[in-house]
């Protein structure tokens, strides 16, 4: 095997596309971040004030929360099914246009039945373009360099947490929760036009589906490298099923059935979280900018603290670091109960961000590794879809809490039992053959 063209940079064109990949991913996730956490900072004054869309109790924001988070998990399963046959890039195009139109739309509502729908219909277009994201990332990526550059763009989650609610504190009272809404359909006239310039189809993916000759051409015209003869190999020989077929067969059935309770897990913690934060800490005597600093310091966590986890991971392997920040997620729930100090609080919060959304962030690169070519997008589309089924639960569970009265320290407690969980079953996850080798040699720059 040439190391030259698996293991490091072929060429300057190759880093520069690359670059331009990793840049686009990552704007296109810190709109999914923003949509995830805008939310949770306009829920107070939804909640307060009846004249927006209608008098909504906690059990109803709740659900509104929700209905956003399975359109996700229908549009990640969709992807999954479709995303191994029609590429990259198209479905990548596709939903950076769905989410956008679905933002703007939301903005438009009138009532709280229009509103849920259109979150539901967001919610699709954001789930196909997470699903889609982290496939991209481990074809167009050097193999050393793969966890950190999935954490580089799935750390655009919290990235966009931060915006969202950097953007609240600052303008929610000047332009309302439309105008944030608005803020989210940006992509359509920014993003959109830079991705039909500098995305390229994966060559790995036209390979895998027979396209060599175009292949060849957009390595030609990108410096990305050609899968060689030994990988095709592997390729063919690691999976002869295509896409959902593939997770179900004896190879991958078990570690796909632990990876989707890992990612049920974190994205419960993360949901939950981000959507009930505010309101916990506002109910715990925090005021209104008080209360959404704490979001602030979730996700600002959860950037600084993937990134330097991601590291680690690209080194001694993603399974062990995902284990170890689920169980500091654990921790730092626990000392939210036991009445510390501010400063005491702010750290912990942020330590939580790491364990939860940073973990999320950790565990996508997992999956996206895990799987052959073939196999790759209906496995990231599996843990982010099956996963959302967490993030449906965690916004429930915060407003069942909420609506039964019951304190802060009962629900940081309950998060925490299941941070446990989720580093319970990281354990068991069976290594992959398919990753191994991208695991031996480290990258040079």
């Amino acid at each position: 095997m040439n190391s030259s063209t698996t293991d490091s940079w072929a060429s300057p064109r190759h880093r520069r596309a690359v670059t331009w990949i990793v840049t686009l991913a990552t704007i296109a996730i810190v709109f999914d971040g923003y949509d995830l956490v805008v939310y949770g900072t306009i829920l107070p004054m939804l909640l307060d004030d009846p004249s927006q869309l209608g008098a909504i109790s906690p059990a109803q924001a709740g659900a509104l929360g929700s209905y956003a988070l399975v359109g996700v998990m229908v549009g990640a399963l969709a992807s999954g099914a479709i995303g191994d046959y029609l590429g990259r890039r198209r479905m990548m195009l596709i939903n950076i246009v769905w989410f956008s139109v679905g933002m703007g739309l939301a903005a438009l509502a009138t009532s709280i039945t229009t509103f849920g729908l259109l979150r539901f219909f967001t919610g699709i277009g954001v789930g196909g373009l997470v699903a889609t994201v982290g496939a991209m990332v481990a074809e167009f990526a050097p193999p050393g360099k793969r966890n950190l550059y999935n954490a580089i763009v799935y750390s655009g989650v919290p990235a966009g947490g931060v915006l969202a609610s950097l953007l609240a504190i600052v303008l929610r009272d000047a332009i309302g929760w439309r105008g944030l809404f608005w803020i989210g359909a940006l992509p359509l006239v920014t993003l959109l036009p830079l991705a039909l310039m500098k995305l390229p189809e994966s060559p790995k993916w036209l390979v895998a589906r027979g396209y060599e000759d175009k292949a060849r051409r957009i390595s030609e015209y990108t410096g990305i490298p050609m899968p060689d003869a030994e990988e095709i190999a592997l390729e063919h020989a690691s999976v002869e099923k295509v896409g959902f077929a593939a997770l179900a067969t004896r190879r991958y059935a078990w570690a796909t059935g632990l990876l989707g309770v890992m990612s049920f897990s974190g994205l419960l913690l993360t949901y939950g979280l981000n959507t009930w934060l505010p309101k916990i800490m506002g109910d715990a005597g925090f005021n209104a900018k008080g209360s959404l600093s704490f979001l602030l310091v979730l996700n600002g966590g959860a950037i600084i603290g993937g990134l330097i986890a991601s590291k680690i991971a690209d080194g001694i392997g993603p399974q062990r670091v995902v284990a170890t920040t689920f169980f500091l997620a654990a921790v730092a729930l626990v000392v939210l109960t036991l009445g510390f100090p501010l400063p005491v609080l702010l750290a912990s919060v942020a330590v939580a961000g790491v364990g939860t959304i940073g973990t999320q962030v950790l565990i996508y690169g997992f999956v996206s590794n895990y799987y052959s070519t073939s196999a790759r997008a209906a496995g990231v589309a599996w843990c982010a879809g099956f996963g959302r089924l967490g993030g449906i639960f965690g916004p429930l569970i915060g407003g069942a809490l909420i609506s039964a009265g019951i304190s802060s320290q009962v629900a940081f407690s309950v998060f925490a039992g299941i941070a446990v969980l989720g580093a319970f079953v990281t354990f068991f996850v069976p290594r992959a053959r398919v990753a191994l080798r991208a695991e031996v040699a480290p990258v040079t720059a």
